[in-house]
């Protein structure tokens, strides 16, 4: 049916991508029934894209066509790149309608399916990325890949690949049969029985050592990712061996990424990654994820410093988060783009980094004569701009704001004291954000997926009580409570992963639900809702039944019920996000402490176990799961809060136990009432707590054995701090 609408397009309340055009609405593809934004992206395009599923998968099998796969995200820079240059353009869509069933994928909806033929075209090309451009049998067997094709290459590429399946049909299947059995060798089937010890956890910080860049901060070179799972490991590293070097290495790169251009310097939050190596030109989009775990990063390395630089960074960070990434009920969402549109006037032409960018006179004008020479000095602005690295010329006379000087190098410059600076800088990065604000917003990808979101509820947690802002803690409930009420399903007990405009959408995979139970974990220790914990139990009971596999001792990243997908894949490698089965391990690990569950102890032992060879060889991929390892070897402390929780005398034993950074432990809360009662159960020593004299008390345990309960906060510390030789004890028998 053909009827005219006025198609406006404006994904979220972003403003990135608003126009109005006469259309028809048979010009749009099937994506037009979607509700994930990237592929509503490509619904006006002329090529006749499907969705992943068993519709697309019919067609190609019975016209006998190979299936050309695109995935990507919204958010992707180079993903519009080529739907720009690619798939608008009439004629290149007109071959691959002939040539191919066309499907594309939204990996943020469907990391199943990009998992799998991310690795085939690794095992291809020894490389990844997105877009990923790849060409499967009617089978789902993948033949060949590629990540961003240019236009001209691309036509030839489709017509090769439609000639070699016209003509030598029997090399394709030979290929994709070849590959497709690479990928399930490189599945574990079996335990390797392979013992996990201190020495792997050496071996990794070596390695990660080795690539410190000593200069800029970071490792490697080239771009440079921020990757707070290997912050995570190091400042364990740090505690556990007190090894300096490794406390060196993230307090220089936390420091050099907070006055770099990766960091928003007006609005707060982490852009994706920066194209140079002193964090100065930064790949613009903003990733849930990064936001969360960087906050917990900077929470981490306020507690060994007490520096109030990472506190202020954290805060900033958070603040961005609820202003721009939160529904109004409660969840977090996914991402805002790299690209805007600089001229309102001309909506389809966006620009990378246009929202955040400044010329020189811009700043001029705004600032006036008196503060502008400041800020030009202080963030490093040109007249000519200030880009590093700009092989696209995409910058040409713009900036990128970055602190290319300190406050006392700028006041010291101007003659002036460091509090006239700090104001004059205060202000003026108030007006630029003013005016910033009426720019348009780059395009938000407003849906909601339970792991990022579960990564940012352990972030507003761990705020809470690291900071102190009772803000912090009703944000993270409140999201908590939005996915429990949305994406999980009573009576199954199980997760769905995406929620877009009412539609809860998807099975969840691994990584949902140990993100969400490391969230409901650090939610519970922070607020002390013993609910939360019974959840985690819960949740973590059904991704055992879900997706462990007793024969190898490790756990599937899917549930296995979807028949479209070729493999099972264990995924360890903990890249920009932690993998599923380092975040489950360090669950298991957490949860045996909390409340007795040994065999639970047991399989994260069988899931190191079974990565063992991963572990030995390559340690430095697995940063997160070796610092769960490091909690395993470990002896972490429990500590034990008994009394009435919002009486000030509990409130400064808390805030003493934050005050300090002691990763490895957990919390607990024996309240006298239903949560004391749910602990005990299977831990009679909590059962068994009362408070000193009636006042707030706290026990801290470790393997069994508490020391000496404590009322005094100055006590409680030095206890956390002790390496268990010198303080007074006392064994709860019954607790064995």
């Amino acid at each position: 049916m053909k009827r005219s609408l006025i198609l406006l397009l404006v994904l979220g309340s972003s403003g990135s991508r608003i126009f109005s055009e006469k259309i028809d609405q048979s010009e749009s593809n099937r994506l037009i029934h979607e509700k994930s934004p990237y592929l509503l992206q490509h619904a006006f395009n002329p090529v006749d894209w499907y969705p992943w599923g068993k519709k697309a998968f019919k067609v190609a099998q019975e016209q006998n066509k190979p299936i050309f796969l695109s995935v990507g995200y919204s958010t992707c820079y180079w993903c519009h790149v080529m739907e720009r240059e690619v798939f608008e353009d009439q004629e290149i869509a007109n071959l691959m309608n002939q040539f191919f069933v066309n499907v594309k994928v939204d990996r943020e909806e469907r990391p199943d399916v990009d998992r799998i033929y991310m690795q085939a075209l690794q095992t291809l090309t020894g490389r990844g990325g997105w877009p990923m451009s790849m060409f499967l049998t009617p089978n789902l067997e993948p033949f060949h890949g590629e990540t961003y094709v240019p236009p001209m290459y691309f036509r030839a590429l489709i017509k090769s690949v439609h000639q070699t399946w016209i003509t030598q049909p029997d090399k394709i299947t030979r290929t994709s049969q070849k590959i497709t059995q690479l990928l399930r060798d490189g599945i574990p089937v079996e335990k390797e029985n392979s013992v996990v010890e201190a020495s792997i956890l050496e071996k990794g910080y070596r390695t990660i050592r080795s690539g410190f860049d000593r200069t800029f901060g970071g490792f490697g070179i080239g771009n440079k990712f921020p990757r707070p799972v290997v912050f995570n490991f190091l400042l364990r590293y740090q505690r556990s061996q007190e090894e300096e070097q490794a406390l060196y290495m993230v307090i220089t790169t936390l420091r050099r990424i907070a006055a770099g251009g990766i960091f928003d310097q007006l609005g707060g939050g982490f852009h994706r990654y920066s194209v140079d190596q002193q964090w100065r030109v930064p790949h613009f989009e903003k990733m849930l994820y990064d936001q969360a775990q960087m906050v917990n990063s900077y929470l981490d390395a306020y507690q060994v410093t007490q520096d109030e630089l990472f506190g202020s960074i954290a805060r900033k960070t958070l603040e961005y988060v609820n202003r721009h990434l939160r529904h109004e009920t409660g969840g977090f969402y996914s991402a805002e783009d790299s690209e805007s549109v600089p001229d309102p006037s001309r909506p389809l032409q966006k620009r990378e980094g246009a929202f955040y960018v400044w010329t020189s006179a811009e700043i001029d004008r705004v600032l006036g004569t008196n503060r502008s020479p400041i800020f030009d000095y202080h963030f490093g602005i040109g007249l000519k701009g200030n880009a590093l690295d700009d092989p696209h010329e995409v910058f040409v006379g713009q900036n990128i704001l970055y602190q290319a000087h300190s406050l006392e190098d700028t006041a010291n410059k101007f003659d002036q004291s460091r509090v006239q600076v700090s104001l004059i800088l205060e202000e003026s990065c108030r007006l630029l954000l003013q005016t910033r604000k009426k720019r348009l917003r780059p395009h938000l990808d407003d849906k909601i997926l339970v792991s990022w979101n579960g990564l940012m509820i352990s972030a507003f947690a761990r705020a809470y009580q690291v900071l102190g802002d009772i803000v912090y803690l009703e944000k993270a409930r409140q999201a908590a409570d939005f996915i429990l009420s949305n994406l999980y399903q009573k009576k199954t007990g199980r997760l769905l992963r995406r929620f877009r405009q009412g539609e809860a959408r998807f099975e969840a995979h691994l990584e949902d639900y140990a993100c969400l139970v490391k969230g409901l974990l650090d939610l519970y220790e922070a607020s002390f809702e013993v609910d939360y914990l019974k959840q985690s139990v819960n949740l973590t009971m059904t991704a055992i039944e879900l997706f462990y596999d007793e024969k190898s001792g490790a756990f599937f990243d899917t549930s296995g019920r979807d028949k479209s997908l070729i493999i099972r894949t264990q995924e360890s490698y903990d890249g920009a996000e932690p993998s599923g089965s380092s975040v489950i391990v360090w669950n298991l690990l957490r949860l045996a402490k909390m409340i007795r569950y040994q065999e639970w102890q047991q399989m994260a032992t069988s899931t190191f176990e079974q990565f063992g060879s991963r572990l030995r060889e390559h340690p430095e991929h697995l940063p997160h799961m070796l610092a769960a390892l490091d909690f395993h070897l470990g002896t972490p402390k429990e500590v034990v809060f008994v009394g009435t929780q919002y009486e000030k005398s509990f409130q400064a034993l808390v805030r003493a136990v934050h005050s300090v950074y002691v990763p490895n432990k957990v919390i607990l809360f024996a309240d006298g009432g239903a949560g004391q009662e749910f602990l005990g159960r299977r831990n009679p020593a909590i059962r068994a707590m009362r408070s000193l004299e009636g006042k707030a008390t706290a026990f801290v345990c470790e393997n069994y054995v508490c020391q000496l309960p404590t009322s005094d906060p100055d006590i409680l510390v030095r206890q956390l701090k002790d390496k268990g030789e010198s303080l007074q004890t006392v064994v709860f028998k019954d607790n064995f």
